[in-house]
């Protein structure tokens, strides 16, 4: 072999090779993983996916594992799992380079409370970051989600962990990826991001954080809950509570058009879902806050199961939904549009 063609050998087996590392970078394969980076088509619109994530897909899958690892024991306020997912969440917060809220002198909000059909006070805390906006920034949107789940099993065999992987490490994940995200892209209006405590015992931080703001302040609320898994609607779709109860849900509609993603009403009517998750607290204050989720809740059946793991869950799901969440309310972080008050009162 001549040394032009050997030469010539070695930089076609590299080609391939850099091709192969490529490719596997991009694949995402996890569990039920789809590959991430590929072209794809959406069901109902027949339109192309954006082929790039502008979500960094290797982050959402470090926060989703760390989170809903067993080390976390479960993630139950007043416990030693929960307290080493509130000092991850910080640590994040603090990466990024989020400030710290109204008063408060670190992340955390740390109050005392009494669970319902319980005699023991429990003391946890609400973990609170904040990037200030520009030219509206004494305007406020909040993107939350809960951090806590049920602990550890009290007895039985084998795994005994209620990871609480969908319900809500996926919804928190949202938040810190968004948090990286308008860290980079700018903000005009403030954005409070919170990871909730004690969601799981009756939405008790969420209702704490609300007694001390200034509701009429705050604009929009985005609350993700349960966002890892496919939706009745189909692939790149999600569904939004209380979408009639506000105008909200169409202004995301309307920025979404085009990006082959589409977001549904809320289908489980019978559920009550809109009074369920934190975004309760804010819309009984007046504020659009409403929950974003992928999960046919109907059907699931690890929901507040120890079966909800890391394992079960689709990284490109949750990413794609993350990318959409933050396209879909650009307008209203940046000022453009401003939501109607939530409508309580159910509609006759």
């Amino acid at each position: 072999m001549t040394q032009t063609l050997k030469i010539l050998v070695a930089v076609i087996l590299l080609s391939f090779t850099g091709c192969k590392i490529s490719y596997k970078a991009n694949s995402g394969k996890n569990g039920k993983d789809g590959d991430l980076g590929k072209s794809k088509t959406n069901t109902f619109t027949k339109k192309p996916i954006a082929s790039s994530f502008f979500i960094d897909s290797t982050e959402v899958k470090k926060h989703l594992y760390t989170l809903a690892s067993d080390d976390m024991q479960g993630r139950k306020s007043g416990t030693e799992g929960i307290e080493k997912a509130a000092k991850y969440i910080e640590t994040e917060f603090k990466r990024i380079g989020l400030t710290t809220f109204d008063n408060l002198e670190t992340y955390r909000q740390t109050f005392s409370f009494t669970p319902r059909n319980s005699k023991e006070q429990i003391t946890s805390a609400n973990i609170i970051g904040v990037l200030e906006g520009t030219s509206k920034k004494e305007e406020y949107v909040i993107i939350s989600a809960h951090y806590d789940h049920l602990g550890i099993k009290k007895n039985g065999e084998g795994d005994l962990i209620y990871n609480g992987a969908n319900d809500d490490a996926s919804g928190v994940t949202g938040v810190l990826a968004l948090a990286d995200y308008f860290k980079k892209k700018g903000n005009e209006r403030t954005i409070v991001f919170v990871a909730f405590t004690a969601e799981e015992m009756g939405l008790i931080g969420s209702t704490h954080f609300g007694k001390g703001i200034d509701a009429s302040k705050f604009v929009a609320g985005i609350n993700l809950e349960m966002i890892g898994k496919s939706p009745s609607f189909g692939p790149n779709t999600a569904w939004l509570t209380g979408f009639e109860r506000s105008n909200f849900g169409k202004i995301v509609q309307q920025n979404l058009v085009g990006s082959g993603y589409q977001l549904f009403p809320d289908p489980y009517k019978n559920f009550n879902l809109f009074f369920r998750s934190d975004n309760a607290s804010l819309a009984r204050l007046g504020v659009p806050s409403h929950t974003f989720s992928t999960t046919a809740i109907d059907v699931d059946k690890d929901y507040h199961q120890v079966s909800d793991e890391a394992t079960t869950l689709n990284m490109t799901i949750i990413t794609q939904t993350i990318q959409a969440v933050a396209k879909g309310t650009e307008s209203i972080i940046n000022g453009k549009d401003t939501p109607s008050r939530v409508v309580l009162a159910e509609k006759k």
